[in-house]
C-alpha cells in the first residue's frame, strides 16, 4: 500500500509537469487530486497507516467496533430482586450509563416508565430540571430493597420476574427499553433457582443475562444531584432538611369504599416508603374525571389517610361498584404516580388493602381491621359481640356452646358436642323389660318389635310371570354383545368372506349351467 502511494505521487507530479508545459489550467485539477489523495490516506490510515495513539508502532489501529447508540442516556443493567435466606427483593436495580463526556449531565426531561404482565404501566422516576448525573452510571434501587441505601435514588414499585418491560423515556418519548418474558422480541424470564441480572453488552448493544453482576456505586461520590428544595431560603440544594415537594415516592395503600353507618367512615390511604418526608403540595387524587389536591406531608415510611367527605371540594366513593372504580395519584408535574383499582366485591365494614406474600408478592385483599394512617392488619372474619363466635363456613357469628371443658354435667349425664347441652345417659344393663312382642335392640339399647320369620307355605305360591326389568337390561346388553361381534367378525374376515361368497356363487352358476344344459339334452332325446 506504501508503495502504491508513492507511485500515485509520482504520477501525479509527473503529471502536472506535462499539463504545464501545455499551458493548461491545473489548479483545479491539482486541487481535486491532493482531496482525493487526503480522503484515500484518512480512509485507510486505520488499517494500513500507522497507530497515532503510539506513533513508534508500526502496527495498524485497531478498528472501534463497539455498538454505536443513538441516545445520550441508556438503560445499563436491570434486576427485578430475588427472595435469598428470607431477604426480599435482594439485588433489585436499575442502571442507567451516559454515552456522552460531559461531567454533569442534566436529567430534565428524562423518566422511567414500568409495565407488568397486566399491561398496567407506572412512572418509576421522573427527574425534574436541575436534575444532574455526575458520574458515568446512575444507580436505583426498589425503596424495600435490602440494599436501597446504597444507591443514587430510589422507586417504590417492585419490578415482576416473570414478564416486565422497562422504558426510558425523553419528554415522554421512549428512547431506550428492555422487556423480559413471553412478549414479542422480550428476553427470557428471570429465574428464582438462579439469580441473574439483565446486563447490556457494549459491543453489540444487546442485553444478556449475568450471574453475579456487581453495579458501580461510590457511596462518598454520588451519581445524582437533585434540585433545590424550595424550602430552601437562599436557594441552595440543602439536604438536611430531609423533605422533597414531590409525590412520586408515594403509593396508594388502603382504601375504605364500603362504610357501615356515614360516608365519613370511607378514606383512602397512601404510604411513604422512602426515606425522607413528602410535602404533598400540589400533588392531587383523581377519581371520576375530576381532580382533588393533598396538602400536607407524610413522614419517613409513615402513612396519610385522606378522608374525602372532611375536604373542602368533599366527595364520596362508590361504596360497592358494578364493575370497577380507578383512583389516581398524581404529581406535581401532572404525570399519573400510582393507580388503585377497588372492583365489585366489597363488603361492608372492610378496607381493601395492600399486603405482602413471603415470596414478596404484592396483593390486595379485603380485611375486617381498616387501619386508617398505620400499617395493614388482615383480619378475615369480622369481630363478633360477647357471647358469640364466627361460623368459618358461613362467615357469620354464632352463639358459643359451651366446651367439655368448661361445663362438668351430673351423674347420669353426658356433654353434647353438637349442642354443648347434658344429655342423660342410655341405660346399658338393668334396663326395664320391654312389653310382650318387643325386644331390645343391642345397637341403640331401645326396644323394637319382634317380626317373624315365615316357617312355611300358609298361603299359595302365585308364580311371577313378569319379566324384571333387570332381566330386559341384561338381554339387551348380551344383544348388543353378540352384535359387536358379528360385526367385528365380518369386518375383520371381510375379504375371506368375500373370496367364499365368489367362489359359492361361481359354483351355483356351474350347477345351473349344468342342470340347464341336462334338461336340454333329455328333452333332444324326447323327440321324434
Amino acid at each position: 500500500m506504501k508503495k502504491f502511494l508513492h507511485h500515485f505521487r509520482f504520477s501525479l507530479l509527473f503529471g502536472t509537469a506535462i499539463l504545464s508545459c501545455c499551458g493548461c489550467q491545473i489548479s483545479p485539477i491539482i486541487a481535486s487530486s491532493s482531496r482525493l489523495l487526503q480522503e484515500y490516506q484518512a480512509d485507510n490510515s486505520t488499517v494500513d497507516g500507522p497507530n497515532p495513539d503510539n506513533p513508534d508502532s508500526d502496527l495498524p489501529k485497531e478498528p472501534d467496533d463497539s455498538f454505536k447508540f443513538t441516545t445520550d442516556l441508556i438503560i445499563q443493567a436491570v434486576n427485578p430482586g430475588y427472595t435469598i435466606d428470607e431477604a426480599q427483593n435482594v439485588g433489585e436495580l436499575i442502571e442507567l450509563q451516559k454515552i456522552v463526556d460531559t461531567p454533569d449531565f442534566s436529567l430534565a426531561g428524562y423518566g422511567l416508565r414500568y409495565t407488568n404482565s397486566s399491561g398496567k404501566t407506572t412512572l418509576l422516576l421522573d427527574f425534574a430540571e436541575g436534575s444532574l448525573m455526575t458520574g458515568e452510571t446512575l444507580l436505583m434501587r426498589y425503596a424495600r430493597s435490602p440494599a436501597s441505601d446504597r444507591a443514587d435514588a430510589t422507586y417504590m414499585t417492585t419490578l415482576a420476574m416473570a414478564n416486565g418491560r422497562i422504558e426510558l423515556t425523553y419528554h415522554n418519548e421512549t428512547i431506550d427499553q428492555v422487556c423480559w418474558g413471553s412478549g414479542e422480541g422480550c428476553l427470557s424470564s428471570f429465574k428464582s433457582a438462579k439469580p441473574t441480572t439483565l446486563v447490556r453488552n457494549s459491543d453489540t448493544g444487546n442485553f444478556e443475562h449475568i450471574i453475579d453482576y456487581e453495579p458501580d456505586f461510590d457511596p462518598s461520590q454520588p451519581s445524582l444531584i437533585l434540585p433545590p428544595t424550595p424550602d430552601s431560603p437562599d436557594g441552595s440544594n440543602d439536604n438536611s432538611t430531609e423533605t422533597t415537594s414531590r409525590c412520586y415516592d408515594l403509593e396508594f395503600s388502603e382504601i375504605l369504599a364500603y362504610y357501615a353507618n356515614d360516608k365519613s367512615e370511607q378514606f383512602i390511604e397512601l404510604y411513604n416508603p422512602s426515606g425522607q418526608t413528602v410535602v404533598m403540595d400540589r400533588c392531587a387524587l383523581r377519581y371520576k374525571n375530576k381532580t382533588y389536591y393533598l396538602s400536607g406531608e407524610i413522614t419517613a415510611d409513615g402513612y396519610y389517610a385522606y378522608y374525602p367527605s372532611a375536604q373542602t371540594t368533599s366527595f364520596s366513593l362508590t361504596k360497592n361498584p358494578n364493575s370497577s372504580n380507578t383512583i389516581e395519584l398524581i404529581d406535581t408535574n401532572g404525570a399519573t404516580v400510582d393507580t388503585l383499582v377497588y372492583n365489585h366485591g366489597q363488603k361492608k365494614s372492610t378496607s381493601y388493602a395492600r399486603f405482602y406474600t413471603t415470596g414478596s408478592e404484592e396483593i390486595w385483599d379485603l380485611t375486617y381491621a381498616p387501619t386508617p394512617g398505620s400499617a395493614n392488619a388482615y383480619q378475615e372474619f369480622r369481630t363478633c359481640p360477647a357471647g358469640k363466635t364466627i361460623n368459618p363456613d358461613t362467615g357469620n357469628c354464632v352463639n358459643i356452646t359451651s366446651s367439655s371443658g368448661t361445663t362438668v354435667c351430673p351423674e347420669g349425664k353426658y356433654l353434647n358436642p353438637l349442642t354443648g347441652r347434658c344429655k342423660k345417659i342410655a341405660e346399658s344393663s338393668g334396663a326395664k323389660e320391654c312389653k310382650a312382642g318387643y325386644e331390645r335392640n343391642p345397637e341403640t339399647n331401645r326396644c323394637r318389635k319382634i317380626t317373624s320369620n315365615n316357617d312355611g307355605a300358609t298361603y299359595a305360591l302365585v308364580p311371577n310371570t313378569s319379566s324384571s326389568k333387570s332381566v330386559f337390561i341384561a338381554a339387551g346388553i348380551v344383544a348388543l354383545i353378540i352384535s359387536a361381534g358379528t360385526v367385528y367378525i365380518i369386518l375383520q374376515f371381510r375379504r375371506e368372506i368375500a373370496r367364499t361368497a365368489r367362489k359359492t356363487i361361481q359354483r351355483l352358476n356351474h350347477v345351473r349351467k349344468y342342470l340347464i344344459a341336462r334338461r336340454i339334452s333329455l328333452h333332444r332325446k324326447k323327440q321324434p
